[in-house]
């Protein structure tokens, strides 16, 4: 009998699974067959996001030279080192570019290709381009998967849920302001993917009040300008006449941090070394559990602030008032009171200085004295932002992002920890390219785009909504339309996901922010009892595993390599463990 390993969601986490596959297979599973079935509704490879019949004005958001779908020496698995080529080597463009997401689809269905081609011969790859409703089945045996469409289910010895990011159900406050909407003739568009939302009740010079700053603004905010016909003439905006007046604020009330615009040269901090194993392994064994502000975001800050102190000391040591071997002792044993004092002591400049805090919420406790002044303001910050980014002077915020991705590889392991964390990760580490953020201050100097604050604050009264913000006491502007510029939270009670709703009826473990729970070990899913069902696997953004950044860096150590390797030597050793009984 030929087994059978049904692939919920065919995007790149699926890609990369079968990749992975197709690495151990050899080792691990010799099989007299096996089917592999893809379930998703677009192609595989490119999936959802990355798929072909999107605008070309929407880019990447890394580099081309820092995005791979390939292992290397540097991920911590069992399996093999399979290399290959970053996306900027398969493409021949230049690294530094960042591509357009087209593009990258294209790398994707060839990668997936290149995976399907390298699986052993008695491996076939079925792809069904429709969605996945349900799975039941009992836990010893086969599972059953229910294709929208389909009389019939697929049968899988296992399945793995590679879902990406999900739509969901509003949560109370936008289903008020959509009920509002409905009622009084207004125009709502609620947390959403940009690429698919219908944004032609967007009327031209209309206000629109929109809510979120991060990637999601930033393809909003492409596609009603340049996707209405604008252009831009250096750092000028020529409006076509068919844009809105985007009114935009956050919680932050900030653009999130420009990309980093020079590479790395020299040492690199040796990282982990406040954070890392050992010290996570400590934390898993508290038996009272631990308290992410109390317990682990100390650790965070020390690893950051040593990978910011290595580069200032050992490449600018002229910007510093101490050798860096009499810093790192005194650092080491500090607490962050003595810590304070002794940075104060050894960084005369305060700009050399890292203070995450401000970083995080620059305009914390900031009051303008007018909306206007406040657009000069928040200009000059962006400025100054691109100016710092791109001066390898200031090379400690490229080790501090270095530092980012070791903590969050490192904090993978601990499984939910709030999404406070990953926000904050996001805003520093995973802004938009640098410009984006020049085409940004130009719509602000064409009145194109307005700044609204800090804890923007929506209402709905008076047939219209208004928004304000404490950043600047006493104004507010009123729109018919809002706009939510975010993703979707992608928990599991709230998922629009019809086969993730049923686990959920069914049982399985939610983390405190709402999120699938997978075994740290395997990506198997939890109950709420805590147990790992034998025969199924999810990996991914809906789970408490979820890692950084949508693609891999080449030599970070990939914990989603280490996750997708983890899961396909364990489905293989299972399959295998199945035809060994079979035979006898």
């Amino acid at each position: 009998m030929r087994h059978s390993l049904v692939i919920v969601g065919a995007g790149p986490r699926g890609t990369g699974l079968i990749e992975r596959i197709a690495a151990n297979a050899p080792e691990l599973y010799d099989g007299s067959g096996l089917d592999v079935h893809l379930v998703d509704p677009h192609p595989p490879g490119a999936g959802r996001v990355w798929r072909a019949d999107q605008s070309p004005l929407l880019l990447m958001n890394s580099h081309a030279e820092d995005v791979t779908m390939f292992t290397d020496e540097t991920v911590d698995m069992a399996g093999p080192v399979n290399p290959g080529p970053t996306l900027h080597e398969w493409a021949g463009i230049d690294g530094r570019t960042f591509a357009d997401r087209q593009l990258q689809g294209a790398y994707l269905r060839w990668v997936h290709e290149q995976a399907v081609a390298a699986l052993p011969e008695s491996v076939t790859v079925h792809h069904h381009p429709r969605r996945a409703l349900r799975v039941n089945g009992p836990r010893e045996g086969r599972q059953q998967v229910w294709l929208e469409g389909r009389p019939r289910p697929l049968l899988a010895d296992l399945v793995v849920l590679n879902l990406g990011h999900l739509d969901a159900e509003l949560d109370d406050e936008q289903r008020d302001l959509a009920a509002y909407a409905r009622t009084h003739g207004l125009v709502h568009l609620p947390p959403d993917f940009t690429a698919d939302s219908d944004l032609s009740a967007l009327a031209p010079g209309e206000p629109v009040l929109v809510r979120g700053f991060g990637l999601a603004f930033v393809d909003l905010m492409v596609l009603l300008t340049e996707g209405r016909g604008g252009r831009y003439d250096g750092d000028t905006y020529l409006p076509s006449g068919r844009e809105p007046v985007l009114y935009v604020g956050s919680r932050r009330g900030m653009p999130y941090h420009s990309k980093i615009g020079y590479d790395w040269t020299g040492e690199r901090p040796p990282l982990p070394r406040f954070l890392g194993p050992a010290q996570i392994d400590e934390l898993l064994a508290r038996a009272e559990g631990f308290d992410f502000r109390r317990d682990v975001w100390p650790l965070v800050e020390k690893e950051l602030g040593f990978a910011h102190y290595h580069r200032l000391f050992t490449v600018h040591s002229e910007r510093t008032a101490m050798s860096w071997a009499d810093f790192e002792e005194k650092y080491a044993v500090a607490d962050p009171d003595e810590r304070g004092v002794l940075v104060a002591s050894a960084v005369p400049d305060p700009g050399d200085r890292l203070d995450l805090a401000a970083l995080d919420r620059p305009l914390e406790g900031v009051r303008f004295g007018s909306h206007e002044e406040f657009q000069d303001g928040l200009r000059a910050y962006v400025e100054v932002d691109l100016t710092r980014h791109h001066d390898p002077s200031h090379s400690p915020d490229l080790a501090v992002f270095l530092g980012l991705l070791s903590v969050y590889g490192q904090l993978v392991r601990l499984g939910d920890i709030g999404g406070w964390w990953h926000g904050f990760f996001s805003y520093l580490a995973s802004g938009p390219p640098g410009p984006r953020l020049r085409q940004l201050l130009a719509l602000s100097r064409a009145g194109v785009l307005r700044f609204v604050g800090a804890d923007m604050e929506v209402r709905a009264a008076d047939g219209v909504f208004t928004a304000s913000s404490p950043t600047v006491p006493g104004f507010s502007v009123q729109a018919r339309a809002l706009v939510e510029a975010r993703l979707p939270e992608p928990t599991v009670r709230r998922a629009l996901d019809p086969l993730l709703r049923e686990l959920y009826a069914e049982g399985v473990a939610e983390s405190p922010d709402g999120l699938l729970r997978v075994d740290r070990a395997d990506g198997r899913v939890l109950d709420r009892s805590g147990r790992p069902h034998p025969r199924r696997f999810a990996l991914g953004p809906h789970t408490d595993g979820r890692t950084p950044g949508a693609f891999t860096r080449p030599r970070t150590g990939g914990p989603a390599f280490r996750q997708n390797d983890a899961t396909a030597r364990a489905a293989l050793v299972f399959l295998a463990g199945l035809v060994g009984r079979a035979a006898a």
